[in-house]
């Protein structure tokens, strides 16, 4: 008797949930279905009564971009005219003239033409003005408009009206499109004896592929070491960082696992391959850029000790997206999932699920910070991105070199010296040397330029806020002779920052003669974190003591 009254119970308890289940379901579906009838008959009453006539396409697609940011920034609606450039970002194909355009004193300038592709060899130079494209004038246009315009069919020819600096005569080139393929690893080669270094640029399609072959042939020069270089990657697919991760660590190991709302998709992604080396000693090197899936690459190799993270903190992008079809050929891509290190960490700094009053976002708070452990017990924490195990602050640019790359000063002078040399040395030996410095000097003086310090800028706030209160003519002497001695001088401040502006000088040079490649390869040597990180893989003794199990990588915050 008194089992069957537990039975009875046991089944009023589950009817009962049921029934609450099936309520809250359908309270939720009601409130859906209101709510869109809410809006259709708003948008219906605007589209007749509204004074002015109203573009149905342009208000949606508003409405849509505004209800999704209110989520997060990663979710988003891909309309059909976008579906090429979304296709660009997860693949790195497009048909077009493989160049990099920019906006530079109200026009379209070829920044950069891509070696191998049509516009390089079709003869667009850097500096080059794109005027008009087929034979719509781009005076008004920005970069992505005219982006726009260059895309199209692989095969067949785009007509461009370009002016080439020094040349008054403008002329049109028909440039034959290609399919473009961005190569994830922009290069990779030895640094020294020892150490061999691979940069990866994105985590497009089969990138994966891109490593594992740069790796094989390196592997060739038999390196002690590897340099992976991650800095300003934003990154992309998490199954390619999963196969990048499994080059080097053994068949089994757990690299990410994601878990979301609908549980039947969560996933735990292990190391299915047999690797190519396990025991090189490498270095991965981040900085603020760094994002999605290269936090995956650098946290799992972090978690799992099977090498170092050296620079800055990550950028801390914990979510995964998932691309999911809508009808008319549009898309949406949402938010499912957050993913999770092997510590179990997550590294998502922003906490888009708890905004403030005034809608802004704030980082996981202190409180909620956990502390987990990697597989030989170090301490790790989540809540803000990859900390370092080694972190080297970058050397922030003068005021006066952020101001001539603004104005364009470095970019033009590189222009112009390539018209003036038609040859210059290999880019590891190329050198600004000082009669092409004072050349820069010229150039600067002619371009009549002028710039405004920091120290400037925060005085001139001071002064105003002085007057304001009324105090400013009580030290208005002062105030002046501060002034003085805080204008800038061209002259001594092209000294005093020689070495950093002869640096951008020459990996803009270097790039117009030898092009990505060649820039990177003349960076190489004067980057002082390739170059601290070439420092510790060198010695086996220092590199294996950040090992150490109860070391503390400190704690994440921005």
């Amino acid at each position: 008797m008194r089992t069957r009254k537990i039975y009875i119970g046991i089944l009023v308890v589950l009817i009962a949930g049921l029934g609450l289940y099936s309520f809250n379901r359908d309270q939720k579906n009601f409130e859906i279905a209101k709510n869109l009838e809410i809006y259709y008959s708003l948008f219906r009453e605007l589209n007749m009564f509204y004074v002015d006539d109203v573009n149905p396409n342009k208000l949606v697609k508003t409405s849509i971009d505004e209800m999704l940011q209110s989520l997060d920034p990663y979710t988003n609606f891909i309309s059909e005219d976008q579906i090429e450039d979304f296709r660009f970002m997860t693949t790195g194909e497009y048909a077009g003239i493989g160049a990099l355009i920019g906006y530079q004193n109200g026009k379209i300038v070829i920044s950069e033409p891509y070696e191998g592709f049509p516009a390089q060899k079709f003869g667009l130079k850097a500096g080059d003005l794109i005027l008009e494209v087929e034979g719509k004038p781009t005076e008004n246009m920005n970069t992505e408009d005219v982006s726009n315009l260059l895309r199209g069919p692989a095969n067949k020819p785009v007509k461009i009206k370009i002016q080439r600096p020094g040349n008054t005569n403008p002329f049109e080139v028909d440039v034959v499109r290609e399919k473009i393929v961005i190569d994830a690893v922009p290069y990779y080669g030895m640094v020294d004896d020892q150490v061999a270094y691979i940069r990866l640029s994105n985590f497009t399609a089969n990138c994966n592929e891109e490593v594992k072959k740069a790796f094989l042939e390196l592997k060739n020069n038999d390196p002690d070491a590897l340099i992976l270089d991650m800095r300003s990657n934003p990154g992309g697919l998490l199954q390619e960082a999963v196969e990048i991760v499994n080059l080097f660590v053994p068949k089994g190991s757990e690299i990410v696992s994601t878990k979301g709302k609908v549980k039947q998709w969560d996933k735990v992604y292990t190391a299915t391959s047999a690797p190519i080396d396990t025991s090189i000693r490498i270095t991965v090197l981040t900085n603020r850029g760094s994002a999605s899936a290269s936090e995956i690459v650098a946290g799992a190799i972090q978690d799992l000790d099977r090498g170092l993270v050296m620079g800055e903190r990550t950028f801390g992008k914990g979510l995964v997206q998932t691309t999911r079809d809508l009808s008319y050929n549009t898309k949406l891509k949402v938010t499912t999932a957050k993913y999770y290190i092997p510590s179990g960490r997550c590294i998502q700094a922003l906490d888009y699920s708890h905004r403030n009053e005034d809608g802004s976002v704030g980082y996981v708070p202190d409180s909620l910070i956990t502390e987990f452990l990697t597989k030989k017990g170090r301490k790790v924490y989540d809540g803000g991105g990859i900390v370092p195990d080694i972190v080297v602050e970058p050397e922030q640019l003068s005021k006066l070199s952020i101001s001539m790359i603004t104005k364009f000063l470095i970019f033009d002078f590189a222009t112009r010296f390539y018209y003036q040399n038609p040859t210059i040395t290999e880019p590891e030996i190329f050198e600004i040397d000082d009669d092409i410095y004072r050349q820069f000097a010229a150039f600067v003086q002619e371009r009549n330029f002028g710039y405004e310090s920091q120290s400037e800028q925060l005085l001139k706030e001071l002064i105003e806020q002085a007057k304001e209160e009324k105090y400013y003519d009580l030290a208005s002497g002062e105030f002046e002779q501060i002034k003085a001695k805080l204008e800038p001088q061209l002259d001594k401040d092209l000294h005093v920052f020689s070495e950093e502006i002869r640096s951008l000088l020459k990996n803009e040079i270097v790039s117009r003669y030898y092009f990505q490649k060649g820039a990177i390869r003349s960076s190489l040597g004067q980057d002082k974190l390739i170059r601290k990180a070439i420092d510790e893989l060198s010695s086996p003794l220092s590199y294996n003591s950040y090992f150490e199990p109860g070391t503390v990588i400190t704690m994440a915050r921005p």
